[in-house]
């Protein structure tokens, strides 16, 4: 049984262009065609599990709120002013 389920509805995205080992992008694809979906839905997926289980991550967060200064994501770019 997969980890990931293939997605019932398209949410709202954003692009980021990543450089990956051929061999991941390989598995990537692979387990894509597995579940039914494109490479970009796993990434995502993997991601959010990867973040709702990592504690570490979350106290960092917490302690770590939303910085006001920040400006939106521009498609991989993250912009901070001064």
């Amino acid at each position: 049984m997969p980890l990931l389920k293939a997605p019932s509805k398209q949410p709202k995205t954003t692009t980021l262009q990543v450089r990956l080992e051929e061999e991941v992008r390989r598995n990537l694809d692979r387990y894509a065609e597995f579940i039914g979906a494109n490479a970009a839905y796993v990434i995502s997926e993997a991601l959010k599990i990867l973040f709702k289980r990592d504690d570490e991550f979350k106290r960092w967060l917490n302690e770590h709120p939303n910085n006001i200064n920040q400006e939106p994501l521009k498609g991989d770019v993250l912009t901070k002013t001064a």
